[in-house]
């Protein structure tokens, strides 16, 4: 006799549970409406009745991880309380990785989306912070809002063969020595960098510095 309990009828829910467990196994790009339904056993016909394509499929991806970020307000400045829901967006993202495409991928932000980022607005606000500052600061923040940035510092591959590569070595110092010195004498740069360290200083350095231009009474420059 089989001891399996009743199976859970398919939903919207269900749907979307799916599809994050496939995108975190597989990525964003495999996770289409027919390898969801294959993960259900159903067929791609039946995930229709939920929801009504792919995007809408993605948004309420999206949608489910947003949900976990904290919103709570933290006691002290906006700067703080800003900070707490970026680092909190950053910890829930980060185990998804799929995200970061799927948000820069969207067409239209989702009332949930929206909610988090009107969320960060308001602290400003709060914090006394005029519209132009909170303008720029969100364009700063850009994709820092979301935990996670694009950047990048490209530099050749070495060569494996010894000989080569002390000749690619000291081609490039003799080229570009600004870069050598850096990445030889700098801390920990050598050995990969701390990718949380690096947003950190990153996060810090703007949010300290729409800071000092609030105390200041900064006012953007007005258009040509």
């Amino acid at each position: 006799m089989s001891t399996a309990g009743p199976r859970r009828r398919l939903d919207r829910a269900l749907v979307v549970e799916a599809a994050i467990g496939l995108a975190d196994e597989r990525g964003l790009d495999a996770t289409s409406m027919r390898g969801v339904a294959e993960r259900l056993g159903v067929t791609p016909m039946a995930l229709y009745k939920h929801v009504a394509n792919r995007s809408q499929l993605v948004d309420e991806m999206l949608d489910r991880l947003l949900a976990e970020i904290s919103l709570s307000d933290t006691a002290g400045t906006w700067r703080r309380t800003v900070r707490a829901r970026v680092l909190s967006s950053r910890a829930v993202l980060a185990a998804h990785p799929w995200a970061r495409d799927a948000i820069e991928s969207r067409p239209l932000a989702t009332p949930t989306v929206l909610a988090y980022m009107d969320s960060l607005m308001t602290a400003m606000f709060d914090g006394g912070l005029s519209a132009d500052l909170v303008h720029h600061a969100m364009h700063a923040l850009s994709t820092r809002m979301w935990g996670f940035t694009r950047d990048v510092l490209p530099t050749p591959q070495a060569p494996a063969d010894p000989a080569e590569r002390s000749r690619a070595m000291s081609d490039f110092a003799a080229s570009y020595p600004a870069i050598v010195r850096m990445a030889t004498t700098a801390p920990n740069a050598g050995a990969g960098c701390d990718e949380d360290a690096e947003f950190l200083f990153a996060l810090d350095l703007i949010l300290d510095g729409v800071e000092q231009l609030h105390a200041a009474g900064w006012r953007s420059a007005p258009s040509s």
